[in-house]
């Protein structure tokens, strides 16, 4: 069983830096593609990035390219969101997601993390 744990959200203002953390004890993060999701209020889950188990390719959604980073720490088993120049339109529930490496579809998620970005 895969339990993820995310951590780091929070309440800031506007142009100010998080970092998300999702871990997950007993789980071996090399076998598996992770993401964080995003989920605003009467808005539909949107995945934000997404990192494969070795981290060979990494994607994000256009609107937090150049301001956000993905990082996936097999040693530590630990997946990171840095969030930089955060907006007001970042404010959203935050999850983890992973993927086993033989499958394409997100299977096991966190409970959530709250970021909120006042203006």
């Amino acid at each position: 069983q895969v339990h993820l744990v995310e951590s780091g959200g929070g309440l800031v203002q506007a142009g100010d830096s998080l970092r998300l953390s999702c871990t997950a004890p007993g789980v071996m993060f090399s076998n598996f593609d992770m993401a964080w999701f995003r989920q605003a209020p009467e808005k539909e889950r949107e995945r934000v990035a997404a990192v494969t188990f070795d981290s060979g390719s990494i994607f994000y959604i256009d609107s937090v390219k150049d301001r956000f980073t993905i990082d996936k720490d097999n040693a530590k088993n630990t997946l990171y969101l840095q969030m930089n120049s955060l907006k007001p339109e970042d404010t959203a529930v935050y999850y983890c997601a992973a993927a086993p490496r033989d499958s394409t579809r997100y299977q096991y998620w966190g409970q959530g993390t709250q970021v909120t970005v006042s203006s």
